[in-house]
């Protein structure tokens, strides 16, 4: 790694404060275009835009997907940016250079009866973190919730908390992406869940441990950690879809607008920034209607 990449990486973790996977993902990007600067015997303050395109072109033919080609794209462009404010060079080589189209996949969503019989699952485990897992499925699927905002959850509010649950008032207070904070209501399923899961907390926490959502080990639980016991969950419960976190999320947004139809208020409580990223709902529900037309309807299909 160059001493240049090191600077950019530390003023992206200190100064941009962004999260660890973010940074690790930048700092694989870049030291992709150390590697091709090398290759091509070219100082990374020299790189000219047909390089760009060269190196991108030879990314996306390695194999690497569009939207990573993409993600390496971003991550040169801002380091580019960041030499321009200080007259390291005189242009950003990168813009007007654009990764190759990617489809894309609508989200995975699981049906409201797998949504359900995942929450209400009974295991044969600890019945202090069976009441755990149930609680999680319930705020990851009840209120939309991704895992970082979840993992971050405190049992109460204070001044360095991330977010926290406000049982009394149905509410959790969490910290989304950008550091945007925003408030989600808490059903009456999760609110049950969290009261079944409160006094066996206590127990297991060690002392003065902030979090919702710990382990046996009374420290607080890491996003593998819910994957790795969501996972498990699913397939107790006898759900054939691989479920992760932000498949819980899909199904609530999913089910939600499937039973209201009102695009800005699911984009008000996913806390996207744009309504464009909440849109892709409306596929999922008009395949959900076209599924309904096709089972239903007397000229859906041709007779035999």
């Amino acid at each position: 790694m160059t001493p240049l990449i090191e600077r950019y990486l530390t003023h992206l973790r200190v100064e941009r404060r962004l999260a660890a996977r973010t940074l690790a993902m930048y700092e694989e990007a870049l030291l992709r275009l150390a590697r091709q600067a090398e290759a091509s015997a070219t100082e990374l303050t020299q790189v000219q835009p047909q390089q760009v395109r060269r190196w991108a072109a030879h990314l996306h033919a390695g194999g690497l997907a569009p939207r990573s080609v993409a993600l390496a794209l971003s991550a040169w462009r801002g380091l580019y940016r960041w030499l321009g404010r200080d007259g390291a060079v005189a242009s950003n080589p990168v813009d007007g250079v654009r990764a190759p189209k990617a489809a894309k996949p609508l989200p995975k969503a699981l049906s409201v009866d797998h949504s359900v019989a995942l929450a209400e699952h009974h295991g044969s485990g600890d019945p202090a973190l069976e009441a755990r897992d149930a609680c999680i499925v319930e705020l990851l699927y009840g209120s939309g919730l991704r895992i970082a905002e979840l993992v971050g959850l405190d049992i109460q509010a204070s001044a360095d908390a991330r977010g926290w649950i406000d049982l009394q008032g149905g509410e959790a207070h969490v910290l989304g992406k950008g550091s945007k904070r925003r408030s989600v209501p808490v059903g009456s399923a999760a609110r049950s869940a969290l009261r079944a899961w409160l006094p066996l907390r206590a127990a297991l926490a060690k002392a003065e441990q902030p979090a919702l959502f710990i382990g046996r080990h009374g420290t607080r639980l890491t996003p593998s950690q819910i994957r790795s016991r969501l996972k498990a969950r699913a397939m107790q419960a006898g759900i054939p879809s691989h479920v992760h976190p932000h498949m819980l999320r899909h199904s609530f947004a999913s089910h939600l607008l499937q039973s209201s139809g009102d695009l800005r208020a699911v984009q008000e409580l996913l806390g996207h920034a744009h309504i464009s990223t909440t849109q892709v709902y409306t596929k999922l529900d008009f395949q959900h209607l076209a599924k309904v037309y096709d089972a239903a309807h007397p000229r859906a299909k041709s007779k035999p």
